[in-house]
């Protein structure tokens, strides 16, 4: 029978911060390990983007080699106290688990978690390679080229726009999902490794793309994120009142903004409606749980069947209270001296598939009210242009598409400049998350070397 970890009450959880979930025992780990059946063709690690030699860490911990269980991970991951918490395991290498066919696939996200959370990454002795690269963003895909350019010997400086370092690890993700101890220790390995981090600095306003080649630097890796919210277009959308779920997490995780003589105090209101039903979309509503909102909801316009949120992230937000309003589609954000007063919604029925194999959300004809006082919009986010634009001004023209992002090579990164690859969620492949950022962040790192060794 799968291990799972113990979980904080539901009731207590609603009013802190604190990690949802405990890592596994130690005999929970080695009655879960033994339910792997090692696969002579293991689809798990086909399904894993960064590619873990998973069946070789889970027979480690099989015979109690815990330290080779962290060697074995940290050959292609440097970040696994992470991945075991917010990859979407089931839709990867659990998702390809033979084991789910017929019941429950081993749980490879606790296992890694818990090797991450009680292993260290050895230190290596490095070569100087004289090279030196420049990482604009340190979410997973600029953690993840820095740590392994950094192993091949390079000097490596990445820069951060904000006053902390993990990019959306830590101003998206809340600390009930991923614990800062755990992503602070993470990216202090990196450090330790010789890693350069600069923080406050915006690429394309504090310094631009020319400027970091007359620096000296041979190669640029462009991460930046995605931080560019889309919005509903909706009468209302500009009211006070109305978030994107990036500038509302990032207020409540990054600057404290609930908590008392905050710099930037967030107004709480009595009810919120959170529009969307992806994992950003659980994570604002049990936020907004957690600040003291008496009614959350989260308004979806298909059925929970179609929800792209990972399982576990919407049974938790069921458990804490947060109201789902399914076949609701966003009309008009009603409006009372300026700030939200309600909303209005068509209500749905399903059609054909779209393009994205899901059901297409159709019209009724019927309308219904929904009485909020704030609302966070939480339909993903598109490129900021800010780096493209600072470069075009230093005749630097990026090839983009017609969404603004970067077009790459898929399997080397590099942009349409000579020396400049980009990845993440600026230059996106398949689902935007922690892994497959990672998974881009490495094949950069490859695709660098090769070209700073030529």
């Amino acid at each position: 029978m799968r291990q799972r970890p113990h979980e904080q009450d539901k009731n207590e959880r609603r009013h802190n911060f604190l990690p949802v979930e405990e890592n596994l025992t130690a005999q929970q780990v080695k009655e879960e390990a033994s339910r792997c059946l090692h696969c002579k063709n293991p689809r798990c690690v086909q399904g894993c983007p960064v590619n873990i030699n998973i069946p070789e860490f889970i027979k480690a911990l099989k015979e109690d080699d815990l330290e080779k269980a962290g060697d074995t991970i940290r050959e292609t991951s440097m970040l696994p106290s992470v991945c075991g918490r917010v990859c979407p395991q089931e839709r990867q290498c659990e998702g390809n688990c033979i084991l789910g066919i017929k019941g429950e696939a081993v749980a490879i996200g606790a296992l890694e978690r818990y090797v991450g959370d009680n292993t260290e990454a050895k230190r290596s002795e490095i070569v100087p390679s004289g090279k030196k690269v420049a990482i604009v963003g340190s979410g997973c895909a600029g953690i993840t080229a820095a740590c392994d350019l950094r192993k091949a010997g390079h000097d490596v400086t990445v820069f951060e726009a904000l006053h902390e370092l993990g990019g959306v690890l830590r101003y998206g993700i809340p600390p009930f999902r991923l614990p800062r101890t755990v992503l602070d220790r993470e990216i202090n390995a990196l450090e330790e490794m010789g890693v350069k981090f600069e923080k406050n600095v915006i690429v394309g306003k504090s310094i631009t793309l020319k400027q970091l080649k007359e620096d000296g630097f041979d190669a640029i890796f462009i991460c930046s994120g995605a931080g560019l919210p889309k919005m509903m277009h909706i009468p209302g959308e500009n009211l006070n009142g109305v978030f994107s779920a990036n500038e509302f997490l990032t207020r409540v995780n990054l600057m404290h903004a609930n908590e008392e003589n905050s710099a930037t105090p967030l107004k709480i209101g009595k009810s919120v409606a959170v529009i969307g039903g992806g994992n950003v979309a659980m994570d604002a509503a049990r936020t907004a749980v957690r600040v003291g909102f008496e009614k959350v909801y989260i308004v979806y316009r298909r059925t929970e069947a179609e929800l792209p949120a990972r399982l576990e992230e919407i049974r938790h937000a069921k458990e804490e209270g947060v109201i789902f309003n399914f076949l609701h589609a966003p009309c008009e954000i009603y409006n009372n001296d300026g700030y939200v007063a309600g909303m209005k919604f068509e209500i749905m029925e399903l059609g054909e598939p779209d393009e994205s194999g899901r059901r297409r959300p159709v019209g009724t004809g019927r309308y219904a009210d929904l009485d909020v006082d704030t609302v966070i919009v939480a339909l993903g986010t598109g490129p900021n242009p800010i780096i493209q634009k600072s470069a075009h001004l230093d005749g630097l023209d990026f090839e983009t598409d017609k969404k603004g992002y970067f077009v790459v090579n898929h399997e080397t990164r590099e942009t349409s400049i000579p020396m400049i690859f980009a990845g993440g969620d600026v230059a996106p492949v398949g689902e935007s998350n922690a892994i497959n950022a990672m998974g881009a962040g490495k094949k950069a790192a490859k695709a660098i070397n090769e070209f700073l060794l030529k």
